[in-house]
C-alpha cells in the first residue's frame, strides 16, 4: 500500500500532495526518541534506527530542509543519530532543547542561549526531594543540561508513580520558574515558553517553507502538531505522522487521534522516509 492510501484524512492527503508538488519549499520535521530512535530503558543508550541515516541521505537532497526537533541537547541527538559527517546530510539541522540549541551538520557547531538559572536550582534540590518522597528503585533522573527529566519506566508501577510525582515536582518547578512537561513514563522540568511548536515555527519562517511533514510519538510533539494545524488554517499543506510503539502498548492517544498517518515506530518512520524519496525521485 502506498503512502497516500495509508493517510486517513483529506487534510493529510492535501499535505502529501503539497509536499510532492513543491518539494524544494517543503520541510520534513522529525522528533528523535520514539520516532527515529527506539525507546530504551536508559536514554543514554538510545541510538537511531540503523535505517535512519540511509533514508535521510536518500531524502534530504530531494527536499527543501530536514530538521530534527528534540528535547535532548542538540549535539547529543546529532551524535546518537549518527548525523555528523554523513554524506548527503550536510544541510541537516537539529533543534535541541526544544529550539534553545541548534546544531548544523555543515559546521558541526552548536549555538545556544545561556541556560536559565532555575535549572541549576532544581538540579541541586531534586535529589533530596526524591529521597524525601521515597521513590522506589528504578526511578532515575536524566540531566539534559537545560532541563531535568524524572523517569519512572524502570520502577514498579511506573504510571502510578508518575501520577504521584506530578504535584511535588510541579511545586519544585514552579518555585524556580520552570514548568513540568509530562511524557510516556517521564516528567520533564524545563523553562516555560519553549516547545516544539515554537521551534518549528521559527525554522519554517527562516526557510520560507510551504508544505510540512512532522513525525512524533509523545505529548511533547503536540505543540508541533498545533503549529501545523495553525499553518493549515492559513493555507499551508501539512502532514501529521504518529510513530506508535512496537512493544504492544498503544500509541499516545492524543497524538494518534490527530495524526493523518500512524506508522509502527522508528522502522515505520524509515519506511515512510524511503517511500517519500522514491516518490520524489520517480
Amino acid at each position: 500500500m502506498g503512502i497516500a492510501e495509508q493517510i486517513t484524512s483529506p487534510a493529510g492527503r492535501t499535505g502529501l500532495a503539497g509536499l510532492l508538488a513543491d518539494p524544494r519549499s517543503a520541510v520534513v520535521g522529525l522528533d528523535f526518541d520514539g520516532t527515529l530512535a527506539p525507546i530504551v530503558a536508559d536514554p543514554d543508550h538510545a541510538r537511531a534506527h540503523p535505517g535512519v541515516v540511509p533514508a535521510l541521505t536518500a531524502l534530504a537532497p530531494l527536499i527543501g530542509s530536514v530538521v530534527i526537533v528534540t528535547g535532548r541537547p542538540a549535539a547529543t541527538a546529532a551524535a546518537y543519530g549518527g548525523f555528523a559527517a554523513a554524506p548527503g546530510l550536510e544541510h541537516l539541522t537539529v533543534l535541541g532543547h526544544y529550539g534553545a540549541e541548534r546544531w548544523d551538520a555543515r559546521t558541526g557547531a552548536v549555538t545556544a542561549a545561556p541556560p536559565p538559572p532555575g535549572v541549576a536550582a532544581v538540579r541541586a534540590e531534586l535529589p533530596a526531594l526524591l529521597t524525601e518522597l521515597k521513590v522506589p528503585e528504578g526511578t532515575f533522573v536524566e540531566d539534559k543540561e537545560r532541563a531535568l527529566a524524572v523517569h519512572t519506566r524502570r520502577a514498579p508501577s511506573p504510571d502510578e508513580l508518575l501520577e504521584e510525582l506530578r504535584a511535588p515536582l510541579g511545586e519544585l518547578a514552579h518555585r524556580h520558574g520552570l514548568v513540568v512537561e509530562p511524557g510516556r513514563m517521564v516528567l520533564e522540568l524545563r523553562p516555560p515558553g519553549v516547545d516544539k511548536g515554537a521551534a518549528l515555527r521559527g525554522f519554517l519562517a527562516e526557510k520560507s517553507a510551504d508544505a510540512v511533514l512532522f513525525a512524533g510519538d509523545d505529548l511533547g510533539d503536540l505543540a508541533a502538531y498545533d503549529e501545523i494545524a495553525r499553518r493549515r488554517e492559513a493555507g499551508h499543506p501539512g502532514l501529521l505522522v504518529c510513530s506508535g510503539p512496537v512493544t504492544g502498548e498503544p500509541p499516545v492517544a492524543a497524538l494518534a487521534a490527530r495524526a493523518d498517518l500512524l506508522v509502527a515506530g522508528p522502522a515505520g518512520v524509515v519506511d515512510l522516509l524511503n517511500g517519500l524519496a522514491e516518490l520524489l525521485s520517480s
